[in-house]
């Protein structure tokens, strides 16, 4: 009898608070279980999200990362502990255009 077994160690992802906590904050205030966009109310006005890999946060959740910025980067959910990735598609918008943003996003 050959009997082969294996060890696999869970890999614990560390998450420097420090270094987010100095980054932009977000609460999220809309999220879809349709659609992967989710908004954020921020000190410059509302940003939209697109989550990468399925990921959406919960409304109430708190975010960290830069929101003042097109494009792709990792962020950090204060509220799960966890970091993601996601693409800003838009950002300091009032709320009326988020709402506009959030209708041609998510039609």
């Amino acid at each position: 009898m050959v009997l082969f077994s294996s060890c696999i160690k869970d890999q614990l992802r560390v998450v420097d608070e420090n270094y987010w906590l100095s980054k932009e904050r977000g609460s999220v205030v809309y999220t879809s279980s349709y659609y992967p966009y989710f908004v954020l109310d921020t000190y410059n006005g509302y940003a939209i999200i697109r989550g990468w890999n399925g990921y959406k946060p919960y409304t109430g959740d708190i975010l960290y990362g830069n929101f003042s910025n097109y494009g792709t980067r990792n962020f950090y959910n204060r509220s799960e502990g966890s970091v993601f990735s996601g693409e800003v598609v838009e950002y300091w918008l009032t709320y009326d255009e988020a709402q506009s943003a959030l209708n041609y996003y998510c039609r």
